[in-house]
């Protein structure tokens, strides 16, 4: 009776040692299949792995490029040639940065010219306020003969009234009083004249300034400096190239203030709103997130992609937005493509 115990006992053992090796090997196989998917699990970066869970239909994922602020500088209002170009594509430059400089002879020139003719209208300014004051003392004592005569011409006339005077007197003194009426007159009028002079020469001073002020600014336009702190993208000159005003210099663009273009497809465009919050990443920077906000969407939809010609590609709706992103240590750069993960909100109701 312990013999077949005993048989049953050596095949149950061998039985048991062979499932051990079963679910040993289906253990490894496992693990090798979890550290597989872990590993593309990781691989895919926290975009990827957001959207593989129930959270997927709470979230939205968007692509496109990092685009700047972007500002095309030239010389306004001056056309000469180049005498200097201290910076080359690629190179960070701070505001107020002296970018290029033309030829300023002939600007300078100008502003000499301007700044002796708005003397010469100083001097006669000075000259005509002299003239003016001289016509109005000419009129004072004009007033003051006129003032005279005209009592010696009232006496003459009552003394001839009263028999105690002649009419000779009587008719020199009238003509005395008409003269000096007729003088005062005429010299009322060479003081009106002096006074149309004096704000002549006013109007003629502040052309002059204004003259003056243009050609100081067409003379500053000489000087193209960077109006903001940025990347040079686009050097369009050279040293010693003749500029028309207008024509580009270089292509400034303010990585402080970057922004993603990126598409969002129909179905979905009732779930974005203005201003809400996004997180951004690239594949320049595995694990790094950037923190934006939606500053644009469009009001009208596109085909995308437009390059495509058939029809089954074309009939896909997408609506252009712009996600705004602070970039305080500048890595993200025009052209770099990345996305974005924004929150599905409820849509609107009609």
């Amino acid at each position: 009776m312990h013999a077949p115990f005993a048989f049953r006992a050596k095949v149950g053992t061998a039985k048991q040692g062979k499932q051990d090796r079963s679910r040993s090997t289906l253990l490894v196989v496992a693990l090798a299949i979890a550290a597989a998917a872990a590993a593309g699990y990781y691989e895919r970066g926290p975009l990827q792995r957001l959207f593989t869970g129930p959270q997927a239909a709470a979230t939205i994922l968007v692509s496109g490029n990092i685009e700047a602020h972007q500002a095309v500088l030239g010389f306004q209002m001056v056309q000469s040639r180049i005498v200097e170009l201290p910076f080359d594509e690629g190179q960070w430059v701070n505001k107020g940065t002296l970018l290029a400089r033309v030829d300023d002879s002939d600007y300078r020139q100008q502003v000499a010219v301007n700044e002796a003719t708005l003397a010469t209208q100083k001097h006669q300014f000075a000259a005509a306020e002299q003239n003016l004051t001289a016509a109005q003392r000419t009129v004072e004592f004009d007033a003051a003969d006129l003032e005279f005569r005209e009592k010696e011409y009232k006496r003459a006339e009552f003394l001839l009234q009263t028999h105690a005077g002649t009419q000779e007197l009587r008719d020199q003194t009238y003509a005395a009083f008409r003269q000096s009426t007729a003088a005062h007159q005429r010299d009322e009028a060479l003081e009106k004249a002096a006074e149309r002079q004096v704000e002549l020469a006013q109007a003629n001073i502040k052309n002059a300034e204004a003259n003056l002020k243009l050609s100081q600014i067409v003379l500053g336009y000489t000087v193209l400096r960077a109006p903001f702190s940025g990347v040079v993208e686009v050097r369009e000159a050279e040293l010693g190239e003749v500029m028309l005003p207008g024509t580009p210099v270089a292509t400034l663009a303010d990585l402080d203030h970057v922004w993603l273009r990126a598409y969002i497809n129909e179905p979905d465009i009732g779930k974005v709103r203005y201003n809400e919050p996004a997180i951004v990443t690239t594949d320049t920077y595995r694990g790094k997130t950037y923190k934006g906000r939606v500053t644009f969407i469009a009001s009208k939809a596109e085909f995308t992609p437009k390059s495509v010609e058939t029809h089954a590609q074309r009939v896909t709706l997408v609506y252009r937005i712009r996600i705004d992103i602070y970039n305080p240590t500048h890595e993200l750069v025009p052209g770099m493509p990345a996305d974005a993960v924004l929150k599905a909100l409820p849509a609107e109701k009609p």
